[in-house]
């Protein structure tokens, strides 16, 4: 695995690890013991970038990933990189599969949090911890006042945002530096792009989620493809329908193209497409199998010069493809 520094000093894996779909919205949870043994499997692999949040979780444990990562990484705990986020929950009353969250970033909020994350964490530090959604409510200069005391602490060591644009950035890093922004980010999804030169500027990086567009383009998924409409978020994502499936033929092909020229997959290159683009962006794509993990975390070698990437861009500048899943709807408190 290959390694890379994010913001001023965070060294991480190339490629790191979303953890969400271990206990939520990629269909029932899996094995608690299965995914203890994984998570040990990535460290050996050379993972070292492990991403959670306090809302990954279920009906009858809200928290049950933070939980998972905490138990299963504390013997690797000096090797690795934690990142959680803070500030939505759930809106419980919702019947959709994909429930709308209800944004609060209150200064006591945030506070009960990050002591509710150190404990299933079991850890003193969050190595880097994220605002999970912006709160309308509360001006981003308020929270990131509250990320310096909790660095000033020792409770956090970075801090970051999720899912904002370049007034949010430039507002909040003004007040406490800004280490990562983890945004939506894949072929499929580019429209985090126009950040990336404030990103430059101001030596923050780009985590990047959802970089297969939700797994689509591994190319594992075809017209026949059935996800549990109670507890799989992809049954309801526009990429994943049969009519998608057509649409978006010709991007899989130009990825089977390139693939098989470089000796490599379809996951392959959608991530070393991102990885090669920039040496401050990380994706953390998802995973429950064992060969994906091996995988993706073989995507850090697949060398894209700065012309094929290039070459890239413009094929997916002019490339018919399907909406694709943009994000769950956020509401304020109240």
């Amino acid at each position: 695995m290959k390694y890379r520094t994010i913001g001023k000093k965070l060294k991480v894996s190339a490629v790191g690890l979303g953890c969400m779909g271990m206990s939520h919205a990629y269909g029932a949870p899996a094995d608690k013991k299965e995914m203890t043994e994984f998570l040990a499997q990535a460290v050996d692999i050379g993972y070292t970038f492990f991403d959670t949040a306090e809302c990954y979780g279920t009906d009858d444990n809200p928290h049950d990933n933070e939980e998972l990562v905490g138990a299963a990484l504390k013997n690797y705990r000096d090797k690795v990189i934690i990142g959680t986020k803070f500030g939505i929950r759930f809106d419980e009353n919702s019947t959709e599969t994909n429930k709308p969250v209800i944004a609060d970033a209150r200064p006591e909020v945030i506070r009960k949090s990050v002591e509710g994350s150190l404990k299933r964490l079991q850890t003193d530090h969050i190595d880097i911890y994220y605002q999970h959604r912006q709160d309308p409510k509360i001006p981003v200069e308020e929270v990131a006042g509250v990320m310096q005391r909790l660095i000033d602490e020792g409770k956090i060591l970075n801090w970051g945002l999720s899912e904002v644009d370049e007034e949010i950035i430039r507002r909040a890093h003004k007040v406490c530096p800004l280490t990562a922004v983890q945004n939506r980010y894949s072929m499929m999804y580019r429209n985090y792009e126009k950040i990336f030169p404030v990103l430059e500027e101001l030596n923050i990086g780009l985590v990047a989620f959802s970089p297969m567009a939700n797994g689509f383009l591994s190319g594992a998924y075809g017209k026949d493809s059935k996800f549990d409409s109670k507890t799989d978020y992809r049954s309801v994502m526009p990429q994943f329908t049969a009519e998608a499936m057509n649409k978006n033929q010709a991007l899989l092909n130009l990825l089977e193209d390139i693939a098989r020229n470089k000796n490599a997959t379809k996951a392959q290159i959608s991530l070393a497409w991102m990885i090669d683009k920039k040496p401050w962006i990380v994706p953390i794509p998802g995973t429950r199998k064992l060969n994906r993990l091996k995988e993706n975390a073989g995507a850090a070698d697949v060398n894209l010069a700065a012309e094929e990437v290039q070459a890239l861009d413009d094929a997916l500048n002019n490339i018919e493809m399907s909406a694709v899943f943009g994000g769950t709807v956020v509401k304020s408190e109240g």
